[in-house]
């Protein structure tokens, strides 16, 4: 009986202090910042580079450096409008993605993305997912600066972030690095 009193104070210390992580539904909303427009995001284990939804996609470059632009259009889920906003934003790396179809590249860029009440500046990759039921994908290099993922709930979080938001920057890890190629999950299983 000791025993057993002594393991739960020691498990009652090590907690102590230490804030679980929230815990998100396979789905959630989202808003991309600073543009504010609500859409539906999957959250996905098997990517591990985010996707968003993007065309008419062009490099070029800006002070000897290499950008991106693009057009993001995308179903409001606040307003139910379609909405289209043009994004030029420096080019973070190009990934190679692997599925079904074949082998192409992407160009990735860093964008700010709001869920529940805390902003998440991660990595993209750039996609026409017009096919697509979820214009954003996030993978596993933001869901691990987020929180255990419920496969069993949708949308836990409600949308609160303003100028006073926690911003989560991305930091480069080791783990970007790609090994190999990223497999793409893009083959009609996030409808």
């Amino acid at each position: 009986m000791r025993y057993c009193v002594l393991a739960l104070v020691l498990a009652l210390l090590s907690t102590a202090g230490h804030a679980r992580a929230p815990v998100f539904g396979w789905v959630e909303h989202a808003t991309i910042e600073p543009w504010g427009v609500q859409v539906k995001a999957k959250l996905d284990t098997g990517a591990l580079t985010s996707s968003m939804h993007a065309e008419d996609i062009r490099l070029f470059e800006r002070e000897n450096q290499e950008w991106v632009s693009f057009r993001a259009r995308l179903l409001d889920q606040r307003s139910g409008e379609q909405v289209e906003k043009e994004f030029e934003l420096p080019l973070y790396r190009d990934v190679q993605v692997r599925g079904a179809g074949g082998s192409d590249s992407r160009p990735v860029v860093l964008m700010k993305l709001c869920v529940g009440d805390t902003v998440y500046e991660e990595q993209f990759s750039l996609r026409d997912r017009s096919n697509m039921i979820y214009p954003v994908l996030l993978g596993r290099r933001a869901l691990q600066h987020m929180g255990p993922i419920d496969v069993t709930q949708t949308f836990v979080h409600a949308l609160g972030c303003d100028a006073d938001s926690p911003v989560k920057a991305y930091v480069s890890t080791q783990d970007d690095a790609d090994i190999d190629a990223e497999p793409d999950d893009e083959n009609g299983t996030d409808r």
